[in-house]
């Protein structure tokens, strides 16, 4: 995913399809005392009306996985991580009534993998 800031997500199990527009990013230390890096998202939908989802990342999960593919912590790579776990609550109903989602590190081991192979097939 290159455009972590405005996609679409789904179908939803009830086949709904979701606008989503990226808000912030910030280390959640600072708000909520969680060593995480935490991701908000606003998600709309005409049937289904709005709702705003924080995809918490683990820190320690993202240094080790920036340490082992050489890929720089940044930014947009942390967005892009989190959106493709949304795009996932999202298509599976996963996790969806919760406000702040956490991600577990291996599953954030498989978005980086999927993304450094998105990378390489848009070079």
């Amino acid at each position: 995913m290159q455009n972590f800031r405005q996609f679409e997500a789904g179908p939803d199990p009830f086949g709904r399809k979701f606008q989503v527009w990226f808000k912030w990013l910030q280390t959640a230390i600072s708000i909520r005392g969680s060593d995480t890096v935490d991701v908000k998202f606003v998600l709309e939908n005409e049937q289904a009306g709005s709702a705003q989802k924080t995809i918490a990342l683990p820190h320690l999960a993202l240094l080790a996985l920036s340490r082992e593919t050489g890929r720089p912590m940044d930014d947009a790579w942390c967005s892009r991580l989190a959106a493709l776990h949304l795009v996932r609550l999202v298509e599976t109903g996963e996790d969806m009534e919760k406000d702040i989602v956490a991600v577990a590190p291996a599953t954030l081991k498989q978005y980086a993998q999927e993304l450094a192979r998105q990378e390489v097939s848009a070079a």
